[in-house]
């Protein structure tokens, strides 16, 4: 490979002419504008305070690649330079500081315009427009009009002395100002060190380079890198890719290229990870292929079967649309050969319960893996994938596992599938919830019992409990948004009664409970608990008739799982709380169990296994289950549960965890699958001398690391802003 470059310096005003002046580009195979606002103010208030903001690598070349946009390098130019990293910050500086959307971008491109940033210039803050706090504040100015030259340090004085009915500011104050205005001024001037990649390197070493750069960091995916390579010996797969994604999404189907190119990956390599596969540039000619199936027919019949079947009308009812990949995988294999009713309906049933034991919530490139691998080499791969499921949890719906259960919760979209199936109406104006059309008839969910009654009888944010079935998907009904916007905070008992009058099978439809006593406020929750049997009744019924599965052996997943051993996303536990050595419950252990998940749910996810020793030895939960009343595996999780609901709070352990039990060799244990978080977790411990304090673990390695007090900031800031 390449490796010789040269250094320079370049300014940051020097940066924005040259974009202006088409002599310095972003590639086509860069992924998308992603900082945030946060981000944004974050590189503005370094630059500010003359902080090390990081350098530029570009690539001088007389023979660049595709490029972002719509302008098109002209040989006459002579060389150009390509930025290969750094362009999130040189966008943002390019939107700050001309108030404009660079030539390389278009406006619908810009996930999220950071435009409109203020500074206070007596403190140098920086915040986005308040109006209370920025009106009749001459302080508060915003940076593009200081870059731009449209305001000067005289006229925020001038507005100053003005609101003091003309007295001077003090000369320290003044002075205070000036500075802060010239400190702003200079970043214009502020020099980027720049890497320069010289011209006799070829495309493909530039674009090694620039996965090299980005692979050592945080800032792209597996997927993204692997897109980067594509576009590099396939231009115009970016723009190819987009636009089918556009196409689907005017149908309701929202896919991320991250998705594209595991479907390429799962197709051309019969695998789910190691997404470098698709690097090298030999895969060009067989990708193109696939995504010319994949575009011209394949995509469009998969998800139409899934509207049609599964009453998918828009993915944000789906938990993940990972789970989308093997059924497309399997279409696409058969070729020209269309799907039979039967292998529709096992599709749909392995993708409901997919969604509702959450088979991709961690581990998702290894269990990929194995689901692609079943695709290609088995007969009838959707009994082999249900029963994969079925052997880490049961199918069976419970109706305990609503309580609490929100909406962003997988049951509740299945509840909401299920409604569909059955032909169920809107309670207010009787229309079908399948056949809506224009935007005030797009399905909403509303509060059966009004939330703002249930507040007034003590169903506040100040009892999780309580506050959690208030929200629960058991006091929902699926409106259309026109009946929903004209509800109103009536009773209950009126609302369903007004229901049932004008349309009397609306509540049947929507499994509400028609028993009259139930709609009082008085028995709200035994409302809920009525409603949870009716649920999980009518659900498991129609789940278990979508279709016959075939009785296949239990798979070996987690057996694979743990003779692999620990790692970044596994960790085993012997137990969750009895103590092997002192033979006593040791309530440090259910610490470290807390621990453990807030490590996982911090970093990636993962996976954590009790019942099984760090020698990967099955000892089982017996012993957990003899310190708790009524021992056995159901109040084992609800012990578990109550713990996580106490220290991070019911929403998470409600969204964030599924609980599973496995039985292998006589003996039972328990797999607990933590998504990624989208907040950080603080875990309280006891020290030895018993003081608690509230600690930041991550996953590192096989173990969980807390991070020093120093570095909590800047790694809360990466990972989760």
């Amino acid at each position: 490979m390449f490796s010789n470059y040269y250094i320079s310096n370049m300014k940051i005003s020097q940066i924005l002419d040259k974009i202006d002046e088409k002599q310095l580009f972003i590639p086509a195979f860069q992924r998308e504008y992603v900082w945030r606002r946060l981000d944004a103010k974050n590189l503005i208030s370094s630059l500010i305070k003359d902080y090390p903001t990081g350098t530029m690598l570009t690539w001088e070349t007389n023979h660049p690649p595709e490029l972002k946009g719509d302008y098109k390098y002209d040989s006459k130019q002579g060389s150009v330079k390509i930025l290969l990293d750094g362009q999130q910050r040189v966008t943002t500086l390019y939107l700050l500081m001309t108030g404009n959307i660079p030539p390389y971008y278009k406006d619908h491109e810009i996930l999220q315009d950071i435009r409109g940033l203020y500074v206070n210039l007596e403190t140098t803050s920086l915040e986005y427009y308040k109006e209370k706090i920025m009106q009749n504040d001459p302080l508060w100015v915003n940076l593009t009009d200081i870059f731009k030259g449209i305001i000067r340090f005289r006229d925020v004085i001038g507005k100053l002395e003005q609101n003091q009915d003309g007295e001077r500011l003090s000369r320290q104050r003044e002075d205070l100002i000036d500075d802060n205005f010239r400190s702003i001024e200079k970043i214009k001037d502020r020099e980027f060190q720049e890497q320069i990649i010289p011209p006799k390197a070829s495309l493909k070493e530039a674009i090694d380079i620039f996965y090299i750069v980005n692979a050592s960091g945080v800032n792209l995916t597996d997927a993204e890198l692997a897109l980067a390579q594509i576009s590099g010996y396939w231009p115009e797969a970016r723009e190819l890719f987009k636009n089918k994604l556009v196409e689907l999404a005017q149908g309701g189907i929202i896919l991320k290229l991250d998705h594209v190119i595991y479907i390429l990956l799962a197709i051309s390599h019969k695998m789910g990870s190691k997404l470098e596969k698709l690097h090298d540039s030999d895969n060009k000619d067989n990708i193109k292929e696939i995504w010319r199936r994949l575009d011209g027919d394949v995509l469009d019949y998969v998800f139409n079967i899934m509207k049609s079947q599964a009453y998918i009308d828009h993915t944000k009812e789906v938990n993940t649309n990972y789970a989308f990949i093997p059924i497309i995988v399997y279409a696409y294999n058969k070729g020209s050969e269309k799907l039979s009713q039967e292998e529709v309906k096992k599709i749909v049933k392995w993708f409901y319960y997919s969604q509702i034991r959450q088979r991709y919530i961690s581990q998702l490139q290894s269990k990929l893996d194995k689901d692609i691998g079943i695709i290609f080499n088995e007969s009838n791969p959707f009994d082999k994938l249900l029963n994969i499921i079925a052997a880490e949890r049961p199918l069976e719906i419970h109706k305990d596992e609503f309580i609490g259960a929100g909406v962003s919760t997988a049951l509740y979209g299945l509840m909401r599938f299920y409604f569909k199936s059955k032909g169920a109406i809107c309670l207010s104006t009787g229309i079908n919830i399948r056949k809506n059309m224009g935007k005030k008839y797009e399905l909403e969910s509303d509060h059966i019992f009004p939330y703002s009654l249930l507040k007034q009888n003590g169903y506040s944010r100040n009892n999780s409990r309580k506050y959690s079935l208030a929200q629960e998907i058991t006091n929902r009904a699926i409106l259309t948004q026109t009946a929903n916007r004209k509800k109103t905070n009536h009773l209950a008992e009126d609302y369903l009664s007004h229901a049932l009058e004008q349309f009397p099978d609306s509540l049947k439809l929507q499994c509400i409970p028609e028993d009259r006593e139930l709609w009082k406020l008085e028995n709200y929750e035994l409302f809920l608990d009525a409603r949870r049997t009716i649920l999980a009744n009518e659900m498991n019924e129609f789940l278990s008739n979508i279709t016959l599965t075939l009785d296949e052996d239990i798979d070996t997943d987690l057996l694979g799982l743990i003779k692999e051993g620990e790692n970044s996303s596994v960790e085993f536990k012997t137990t969750m709380r009895y103590d092997m050595r002192e033979n006593k419950v040791n309530k440090k252990l259910e610490e470290v169990i807390l621990k453990t998940i807030a490590a996982f749910s911090n970093a990636e996810g993962g996976t954590l296994i009790m019942g099984v020793d760090d020698d990967q030895n099955i000892i089982g939960l017996e012993n957990d289950y003899r310190t708790l009343k009524n021992g056995n595996k159901d109040n084992f999780e609800l012990h578990l549960r109550n713990l996580v609901n106490d220290a991070y709070g019911v929403e998470f352990a409600t969204n964030n965890l599924a609980v599973l039990f496995s039985e292998i060799d006589d003996v039972e244990i328990c797999t607990v699958e933590i998504k990624h978080g989208i907040k950080p977790l603080y875990t309280e411990v006891s020290s030895k001398d018993g003081v608690k304090s509230k600690k930041f673990f991550v996953r590192s390695g096989n173990s969980s690391q807390e991070i020093d007090i120093t570095e909590v900031a800047s790694y809360i800031n990466k990972r989760f802003e």
